[in-house]
């Protein structure tokens, strides 16, 4: 994500403790209430006992995001959108398998009226209570087993607004359609999931909006669309896995280009009618920048790449997989390098926990000084000397390294996580800096990873232990008082 304009900033200062996080695991931060008597007794009849899957994946700050109990290895969305009425209707198919006896377990769901639930086809009991949807199969389902649950829901998208000083993100509808941004836990304003990045999945979406509309999503489109009766259904899939906060589905009236790069990845673009003036722009900008950083970060992790500009100002961009989104704006060189950068670094590599934000937006930001030197601007080294001698600084007081929940997206994780690695650089070299990189993006594709994953490898490939650097540039609440 980068946000236009001025990065807010903020005096708090955090602890520097480091929390843990087993990601999926069925143990988390959240308990999930006792087994009604009800539901006990229906299911005694099973072959063996089953116990609830928490209603929070584990994640210490942010510990009802996420469900626990099993991992989603793919969602089929089938979805209908009228603009004019804001109305969503959906059947949302879910394939998962079970960590541990289930004999209920939560999705996450904001809003919307849900029509029924089935498991492996059988009817299954529900309730609400806030965001959480408690499913209650039929019966056990044994630890290690596949299994599918079926939602059959319809409502007016609510996304989220005024969390983590983000301002409005999720389903939002716009006057043509949707603009659809979720980072970081807006998903569940769509589509009931496993909301948190640390369980990845595998998309299809199918929907269907009025003739006219048409809807970009992730990954690549699966067939022409087909119109019939004043509607037309599109067809998109994205076959790696992917966090859900990242999952799109944005609708509206947009003039698109597609094509191959240069280095022969597919392309596609597309802006609302009002930037039409920057279809070229942005289709040439990300096509150059993703074939660049191909050479700089490893081979490009994703079958397509490209962005989209619509008109719905949000004031910042977001790096949903395989397209960006630029929310009411003009993105410069340096904003598409920033979320081309995070295809690497937060889409293929994403983050286990919240806390490590920094092992996204640090990486991307310092992405963007690599590529404003490359076209001749600033070197990074002034770029970094500059922050740096700026000695009152607010990121000075609230290190990277630490999560902030009600500012997680601060100043800090962007600046000080970007200068985090270009004095890492400074330390290790050149030659085995951009080895790092292309190392950690390889050896952790399409995966999870925390701080402490980086740092072993960071001294690995350096050959000597580096504690003395990340903990006072990573953790502690004042300004390192050494740049090297």
């Amino acid at each position: 994500m980068q946000l236009k304009g001025p990065k807010r900033v903020t005096t708090a200062v955090l602890s520097a403790t480091v929390l843990g996080l087993n990601a999926c695991s069925a143990s988390s931060g959240a308990t999930a209430p006792s087994e009604p008597a009800d539901v006990a007794n229906a299911q005694s009849a099973g072959s063996q006992a089953g116990t609830p899957g928490a209603a929070g994946i584990g994640d210490p700050d942010f510990p009802m995001d996420g469900n626990g109990g099993y991992d989603v290895d793919h969602y089929a969305l089938k979805l209908a959108y009228d603009p004019p009425s804001k109305k969503l209707s959906g059947t949302t198919s879910i394939d998962a398998k079970a960590v541990q006896n289930l004999s209920r377990f939560n999705l996450d769901l904001h809003d919307f009226t849900v029509r029924g639930v089935r498991v492996d086809g059988g009817a299954a009991r529900f309730t609400r209570d806030g965001d959480e949807l408690t499913v209650i199969p039929p019966s056990v389902i044994a630890k290690g087993t596949t299994f599918t649950v079926v939602v059959d829901y319809a409502g007016k998208p609510d996304p989220v607004r005024n969390s983590s000083n983000l301002g409005t993100y999720g389903f939002i509808p716009t006057k043509d359609g949707a603009f659809v941004t979720s980072e970081p836990n807006g998903a569940k304003t769509w589509f009931p999931c496993n909301d948190h990045p640390a369980d990845k999945a595998t998309y299809e979406f199918d929907v269907t909006v009025p003739a006219g509309i048409t809807v970009i999503a992730n990954g690549e489109m699966r067939g022409a669309p087909v119109t019939r009766g004043g509607s037309t259904d599109f067809r998109w899939r994205e076959d790696h896995p992917m966090a859900t906060y990242l999952a799109t589905i944005t609708l509206g009236k947009f003039q698109v280009k597609t094509g191959e790069s240069p280095g022969g990845i597919p392309v596609y673009a597309a802006t609302d009618p009002a930037f039409r003036h920057d279809l070229d722009f942005l289709y040439t900008t990300s096509a150059t920048v993703t074939d660049y950083w191909s050479k700089i970060f490893g081979p490009y992790p994703f079958s397509s790449t490209g962005g989209v500009i619509d008109d719905f100002s949000t004031g910042y961009a977001l790096e949903n997989q395989t397209k960006p989104m630029y929310g009411g704006f003009e993105p410069d060189q340096s904003i598409i390098a920033h979320e081309l950068a995070h295809q690497w670094f937060g889409d293929s590599l994403s983050i286990a926990r919240w806390k490590d934000l920094w092992l996204n937006e640090g990486f991307a930001t310092y992405a963007e000084w690599l590529w404003t030197e490359h076209k001749g601007g600033p070197s990074v080294e002034k770029t970094f000397q500059d922050y740096y001698a700026a000695k009152s600084a607010p990121i000075w007081k609230y290190p990277p390294g630490v999560a902030q929940r009600q500012d997680l997206f601060n100043n800090s994780v962007y600046i000080r996580g970007g200068m985090t690695l270009h004095v890492l650089r400074k330390r290790i070299g050149d030659d085995a800096f951009f080895t790092l990189l292309r190392t950690w993006t390889d050896q952790h594709k399409y995966g999870s990873v925390t701080t402490e994953e980086f740092v072993k490898l960071a001294e690995k490939v350096a050959g000597k232990p580096l504690g003395d650097l990340f903990d006072p540039w990573l953790f502690k609440p004042t300004r390192p008082a050494s740049a090297v």
